[in-house]
Formats: C-alpha cells, structure tokens, sequence
C-alpha cells in the first residue's frame, strides 16, 4: 500500500480527507449542501416571481391548484428532508419549494436536518467508498475498472427493467 495511504489509515481514521479531522469535513459538507440548496430555493422562488403574468401562474392560482400547493406547503416540509436521502432528486424539490412559495421558516427547519443527514451519510459511507476505491487502485486499476463497469452495467439492467414494467402496466418491484 502507497505511504499515504497507510499514514492516513493509520493517523486520523478513514473518515478523513488529506488527514483533515472528521468534524471539520462533515461541517464543510454541510456548509457546502446547505449553501447549494438555498441557492436552489431562491431561484425557485426567483422564477415564481419571474412568472407571476404567465399560463402558469393562472393555473397556480385555480382552486385544485391552490389545494395541491396548500399540501406542498403543509406535507413539503418532510419531502425536502427525504430528498437528500436520495441522488439527484434533492436539486428537484428544493427548486419547486421555492417555486411553490413553501413558507421559508418550515423549509428551513426541513432543510436543516436534510443537510445534516445528507453531509452524514457522504462524509461516512462516501468517504469510506473513496478510500476503498483508492486503495483499490493501488493493488489493482484493473479491479477498480471492473468494479466500476459491474456498478454501471448494474445500474442500466435496474433502469432496462424498470422502463419495461412501466411499458407492461406492472408497478415498479
């Protein structure tokens, strides 16, 4: 194993990055998160504003419509916390809250704990996959590519069999 990797291994734990303690890149996880997701909120709210005289917002302001956002505003909250259990799903949600109007108090508690378990999960698991993957590729790059080409063929068969029960009526198993 490269010297690095073993100092690293060695001295502050796997949950490091360049040695940096664990609580230092969870807060930047966090921060960074935090930061990108209230970007994404703002510009929802930003286009909200941006298309108050259009189709859309006439839609928006019909009595089902207004039903359906009076429930995003109510059950949103829990939504845009359990989307940063998922991939690329988060950027989605946060933008329709802003675009939505979800009062910015409940989204934010919602996001709070949203970011706090998204940086968790990637500081722990994701750190962990990439010190695994490093060290992989130092004992053998072929094994990685392997690795990573059994991951995409994986993911692709999931997707193939996904579209055909949907194309077949079947709900997805």
């Amino acid at each position: 194993m490269p010297a690095e990797l073993t100092t690293a291994a060695a001295g502050a734990g796997v949950f490091t990055i360049a040695g940096v303690p664990y609580w230092v890149v969870y807060l930047a996880a966090f921060g960074i998160v935090l930061v990108r997701a209230q970007v994404t909120y703002w510009a929802g709210r930003g286009v909200a504003r941006g298309t108050v005289r259009t189709r859309v917002a006439e839609h928006l302001a019909s009595p089902r419509a207004a039903a359906w956002v009076a429930r995003v505003h109510r059950w949103g909250p829990p939504a845009v916390t359990l989307s940063f259990l998922t991939v690329g799903i988060q950027t989605v949600v946060n933008l329709a809250a802003g675009y939505l109007r979800m009062p910015f108090p409940r989204y934010l508690a919602a996001l709070l704990l949203g970011c706090a378990a998204w940086a968790a999960i990637w500081t722990t698991v994701g750190t962990a996959a990439l010190h695994g993957a490093i060290a992989l590729a130092a004992r053998s790059p072929v094994a990685l590519a392997l690795l990573a080409a059994a991951v995409v063929a994986l993911a692709v068969a999931l997707a193939l069999h996904a579209a055909r029960r949907r194309r077949a009526g079947l709900p997805d198993a």
